[in-house]
Parts: C-alpha cells; structure tokens; sequence
C-alpha cells in the first residue's frame, strides 16, 4: 500500500510552508540535529529515555560528537514520565542550571518535550520570578516575564520520536501535578522550539498503544480546530484537518496490523505534525479540556478520541460545514454508511460522530469512559471542577459553542455521562 499521494504531498506543502528551515523532518533525518545543535554553541544538554530509546538517543550523541557539540555533564538527562509530572520538571531545571548548556536537546514523545520546554522557562526565570511552575501555566505570561526581566530561554532543539502530540512545533506545554490527577498549560510563543527534527522511521520503536494514540490525536487536533475556526482561517483548516485524516483513515489500521510498516508510519508521522500546525493557528476545546482530567487512566491522545464525537453533537449547530468535510472523509473509508447529503442538523452530527466512533473501533480504541479501567464518578466530578477553572476558560471559550463557567453543570456534564455509557441520546444542544 502506498500513501495517499494527494495527502501526502500536500502535507509535506503544509508543513514547509508553515515551519520553513527550522524544521527537519522525513525518513532517515535523525542525524541532522548534530549541524542544528553546533549552529547554536558548543554544548549540548541531551534529554532523553534511555532504555528502549537508547538506540535513537545514541544517533543523536554520536551526531553532535561529529558536528562538534559536547555533551553537557558527560551524560543523559533521564527523560520525563508520561503526562509530564510537575517534579521531572524540577529535575530537569537542575540539570539546566548545574550544567549551563548552549542549547537543550529533548529527544521523546509529548511528555519530554513539554517538560524540557517548561523546565527551561524555570531555569530562566525562577531566580528573578519565581520558581513556582504554577505562576507561568495560562497564556503568554512566559513572553510577559521575559519582556521584563530581559532574559533569554536556552535554544530547544525538539527532536519528535512519537506521532503523538505536535509538542516539538507548538507554544504549548502540558504539564500534570500527580497529586490531584490534573493536567495545566503553558500556552505561550516564546517555549515554541526554534529548531525541530522528526525522522519518521524512529516511531517504529513505539508501542501499538502509543500509536493508536497519536492516530487519535491527529484526529483531535485537527477536528478540534477546525470546528472553531474564524472566517479567516477556515479554509486553511479544512485543509490541514482534510489531509490529515486521511492520511489518519488510509493507514492507522495498516499500522495496528503491521507496526514496521514505514509507509505508514510516515503518514500518521505527517498527520500528527498537521495537527501541532492546527493547533498554532486555532485553539482546542472541549474534547482536551476533559482530557486534563484523565490523566490518571488514559493516553491524552485516546482520551480526546473518546470525546470528541460526543462535543460534536453538543456543538451541531455551530458546526454544520465542518460536519459534512469530516463526515464525507470517514464516508469514503466506509465509516459512514448513510447519504450525508440528505442530513442536517443533530442528525448530521449523530451520523458523524458514529462514524468516528466507528473509526475507532475499528483500530481497537476505547470508544467510551467506561471502556478505560479506573474510570469512576470522581473523574466526571474532576473534569467539571476543572472546567470551571479560570486557567483553563480558554478551552470554554474556543468551543464552537461556546459555554461559560455557568454553563459547565447544565452542558458539559450530560456531554460526560453520554461518554461514559454510550448514549448519544442524552448530550443536550444550547
């Protein structure tokens, strides 16, 4: 099987065009970060696993040695847990500020990105700000401290080994304290890495699950963005949400059956770096607000995936346009059986939102709440407490119908139990 060649072409487009030089990314690219690395100085802090990503991550060593770059310390930075717990954070500010490198090379999934990128922020700033990772989670407030203190962040040089979460293209960082199971966001331009590498073969080290993930995350961000977009950015949506599920569609279940199979890892490689574009040029919203409040049970990824065909229909009147793109994609992938053309309405979204449901059963992803174990009433209570949290009002707002914190208890909570049972039929419309 190849590629969808019209998607794949116009994602590798997309991506130049959005990223330009400072991004490095394809089949059998690792070995540049070691040229990036040298063009910022002459040491090199290396954030990574070094257990299963120990092959990937002596790649990256043995490029900087040949471009020049030293290792800072003499070792590797242990990488961070899944989720990014706020304490990997600290950790690795330690090794920021002990060892003083020129440029900081976090090499990992989501979680290593976004802790390096956050650790960064307090190796700066905690001396002249403060130290709390809690003061900089919102939006913009890292480009703020920055502006009045003078300080520089250290270089990042992002190199991506999961198609999971755009982290080495975007201002987010996301960060979980593991105390009370919640995950919180640093939304801000100046953490985006200046310089990013993402070889597509490395993902073949991934885990199905991890790959399943990325699949839905993909699907996420795009689908998300999309349904929130302004008149200005719509039609650039619809093509990046277009292409990358496609690309989503054509080759995920490819990737279950046969987890070495390059082509396709390539194409859920370029569908989830279309999503960390969709994501710089629109926000989020309901389906990854529920999500901080999962962390404890299931991959970021998964957990939008079960969630956002039940937004959808909460979001029906506001999404009618985007309904019938996504929903004429998963039709052509024999997801959808019904005349589209024929629907309109919640009927049109119910139509949609089964379809992805389909989807995902199809490349065995839980589908509802109660699929994943672990799951219980507490954590229909912590997503609910969470959304009336004012760090978090952005994702409310970006909704395409948008809800206020008065409104989470009449909408947002039967959104949550029809996720947990199934029943599309209790979601109400506003």
């Amino acid at each position: 099987m190849s590629i969808n060649s019209k998607s794949k072409e116009t994602a590798y487009a997309l991506l130049r065009e959005w990223k330009g030089d400072s991004y490095v990314f394809g089949l059998d690219v690792l070995e540049k970060v070691g040229p990036l690395a040298a063009s910022l100085g002459k040491t090199a802090l290396v954030v990574s696993n070094t257990t299963y990503l120990k092959p990937v991550a002596d790649r990256v060593v043995n490029a900087l040695k040949e471009a020049g770059v030293s290792l800072a310390g003499g070792v590797i930075a242990p990488d961070a847990k899944p989720n990014a717990p706020r304490e990997d954070v600290y950790r690795l500010e330690s090794y920021i500020l002990h060892h003083k490198p020129d440029c900081i090379i976090a090499v990992g999934g989501g979680s290593t990105i976004d802790a390096a990128k956050a650790a960064n922020v307090l190796a700066t700033l905690g001396e002249v700000v403060t130290p709390e990772i809690d003061h900089y989670f919102g939006m913009n407030v890292v480009t703020k401290e920055l502006e009045a203190t003078k300080k520089k962040l250290i270089p990042v040089i992002a190199v991506e080994t999961s198609s999971s979460s755009g982290a080495h293209l975007t201002k987010y960082s996301n960060i979980t304290d593991p105390m009370v199971g919640q995950k919180k966001l640093i939304v801000d331009g100046a953490i985006v890495p200046p310089y990013s590498v993402f070889d597509y073969a490395t993902t073949v080290s991934m885990p199905v699950s991890v790959t399943i993930d990325g699949a839905l995350d993909a699907i996420a961000h795009t689908f998300e963005v999309f349904c929130g977009a302004k008149e200005e950015t719509y039609e650039k949506a619809k093509e990046i949400t277009a292409a990358a599920i496609d690309l989503v569609a054509s080759h995920a279940k490819t990737l279950v059956k046969d987890p070495s199979n390059l082509e396709a890892r390539e194409a859920i490689g370029l569908a989830t770096d279309l999503g960390g574009y969709a994501i710089m040029i629109g926000g989020t919203s309901g389906a990854h607000l529920t999500s901080f409040s999962l962390v404890d049970i299931v991959a970021h990824g998964t957990a939008c995936g079960i969630m956002n065909p039940y937004y959808a229909i909460y979001y029906s009147k506001g999404i009618q346009k985007q309904l019938r793109v996504v929903g004429e994609i998963f039709a052509r992938h024999g997801y959808i059986s019904a005349n589209l053309e024929t629907l309109s309405g919640r009927d049109l979204a119910l139509a949609v939102a089964q379809g992805m449901i389909d989807f995902g059963k199809s490349i065995g992803a839980p589908t509802k709440l109660n699929d994943l174990k672990g799951f219980s009433e507490k954590h229909i209570e912590r997503a609910l407490n969470a959304a009336k949290d004012p760090q978090l009002a952005m994702k409310l707002q970006n909704m395409p119908v948008p809800m206020q914190t008065s409104d989470v208890d009449t909408y947002m909570e039967p959104i949550l139990r029809a996720a947990a049972s199934g029943d599309l039929s209790i979601i109400k419309e506003k």
